[in-house]
């Protein structure tokens, strides 16, 4: 079995002195009675598989292994089983086969994508005493702590403010604190950079930089992995197993190429000498004799070059390109925005502003984490904020960045055929499937609901209801968020194409360097 063999980067001084006292997990030992052999394994799956339900295999024979203080990024297409991955490391979930094996009195937290929904009503106090087995005795001074080593301020007020009140990237900072608050061996996060501001990616990037135990990464942000990332575990969608690769995504990237453009050229020889072998058998095969012996074994050999070819390795298929058509009855102004409100201090404060959009224009909402894009793009869908107005008649299509808008219980296809209905007023089943495995929901996927999607289907199944709708306002809240990196120029490429009015809020400049930007409204400024 292979296993990481790689030097540890020199790591900077550490700029979070406090993160040694954070509070540990009630049922963890004190750090001297913890092993800490440097280098010892201390993830190993042994010819693991799993299956979400039947006929759906996620997972076939995979093994891999994971050293102490590792810093190990996690890579595949959305919907090959990242997340499970976790889930089995975590205990979550359960091999069908084979073994997971986790080293003794090793504490494994994660940071998951979203907050689930059913805690979203909690108090900060709330969620992180949830984050413990047993009740956690004086949590304040911990919770603290921890709120400052991911750059949120904690005070009283904000032990009790509901978790629902934060903005998008204030709630990805509290996923990261509600595991590092175990004090954990292995940290696991998914996705963590998703809301993030820029700033919040740099300090994110600085504290893995130097953090100094075992870390595994979902992400699709190939300049943040690269940052810190030491090897990568690939989950081939294709053949359900890992593939496992020394270096950052760059260096995986070469490797697969390398090994891609090798399998091509030797299946490429042996099927010149396979033709020469058949050729070469047929001409002798008439003339009778040992030369039809000989034909014979040129036969056999050609059989046997055959099997030596080998499968040369497939890679992820981004979706084919899409158009989200426009409203095409409207004319004139589709929406107006007098004024809106922001966030500062955890205060409101009122702006005013003069901003026309007609089709074809394309506004970019910009402003730090907190200050209140999420919630002006949400109650301009829903038509509830003063200071916005928009055309009657208009249809309005909103892409949220957690996916509020989808009902969890809905499978794809009805799903699909309520976006339909509400636009057209019928249904049409040929339709709905071509648009559903456009966005690579095939087969029997179609009927799966909602809330067993992975995050990275749903934001497709979310873009796939766009297509239906045919919005004459186009709103998206960073769409993309867990998207698969091999997806997002083909998204960019649609928003860029789109000809009615579009608001976008996006924290990746590279994605929004792709669309075609007329206007910028700077919440902060």
């Amino acid at each position: 079995m292979l296993i990481f063999e790689t030097k540890f980067c020199a790591l900077r001084k550490a700029p979070f002195q406090n993160f040694d006292k954070i509070g540990m997990s009630q049922n963890a030992k004190p750090r001297s009675e913890r092993s800490s052999a440097a280098g010892e394994v201390i993830i190993r799956f042994d010819e693991v598989s799993f299956e979400h339900g039947p006929q759906k295999p996620i997972l076939e024979e995979v093994g891999f292994s994971v050293r102490r203080g590792m810093k190990v990024t996690l890579m595949g297409q959305n919907g090959a089983g990242k997340s499970t991955i976790f889930q089995l490391i975590t205990g979550a979930a359960k091999p069908e086969s084979g073994a997971v094996h986790i080293g003794s009195d090793i504490i494994v937290a994660i940071s998951r994508q979203v907050i689930p929904r059913d805690q979203l009503d909690l108090t900060v106090r709330e969620f992180f005493e949830k984050c413990f087995d047993k009740k956690v005795y004086d949590i304040d001074p911990k919770i603290d702590e921890v709120l400052e080593v991911v750059n949120l301020k904690g005070h009283e007020k904000m032990h009790k403010r509901i978790i629902k009140s934060f903005s998008g990237g204030q709630q990805a900072r509290l996923l990261l604190a509600s595991a590092l608050i175990q004090d954990p061996d292995v940290l696991l996060l998914d996705e963590p950079t998703n809301n993030l501001d820029k700033a919040g990616i740099a300090h994110l990037t600085n504290f893995l930089v130097n953090y100094k135990k075992t870390c595994i990464v979902i992400s699709h942000d190939a300049d943040f992995l690269n940052a810190f990332t030491q090897g990568v575990l690939y989950l081939d969608i294709f053949t359900r197993k890992i593939e496992q690769y020394v270096g950052n995504y760059f260096d995986v990237v070469k490797q697969i190429s390398v090994r891609i453009e090798k399998e091509n050229r030797k299946n490429a020889l042996l099927a010149k000498e396979i033709q020469e072998n058949k050729d070469k058998a047929n001409f002798f095969a008439h003339k009778g004799g040992r030369m039809r012996l000989l034909a014979k074994r040129m036969r056999e050999k050609a059989e046997e070059m055959e099997e030596e070819k080998v499968d040369v390795r497939k890679e992820d298929k981004p979706i084919r390109p899409f158009i989200i058509p426009f409203q095409e009855d409207l004319i004139g102004e589709i929406i107006n925005i007098s004024s809106f409100t922001t966030m500062k201090n955890h205060q409101p404060a009122e702006h005013k502003a003069k901003i026309s959009m007609k089709k074809n224009q394309h506004l970019l909402l910009s402003g730090p984490n907190g200050i209140g894009k999420s919630t002006l793009l949400k109650s301009i869908a829903k038509g509830t904020v003063g200071g916005v107005a928009i055309a009657r008649g208009v249809r309005v299509g909103y892409y949220c960045q957690d996916f509020s808008t989808l009902n969890f219980d809905e499978t794809v296809y009805e799903s699909l055929v309520s976006a339909m209905e509400k636009a057209t007023g019928k249904k049409d089943d040929e339709f709905i499937r071509a648009i559903a495995a456009s966005f690579m929901i095939r087969g029997d996927m179609v009927y799966s609901k909602i809330g067993s999607l992975s995050e990275g289907q749903k934001g497709l199944v979310a873009f796939a209801r766009l297509v239906i709708q045919k919005p004459g306002l186009l709103i998206l809240d960073e769409p993309t968020n867990h998207i698969n990196f091999r997806h997002l120029p083909v998204i960019a490429g649609a928003l860029n194409k789109y000809d009615g009015a579009m608001i976008l809020v996006s924290h990746v400049p590279e994605f929004v360097s792709q669309i075609r930007i007329d206007e910028i409204l700077d919440l902060e400024k």
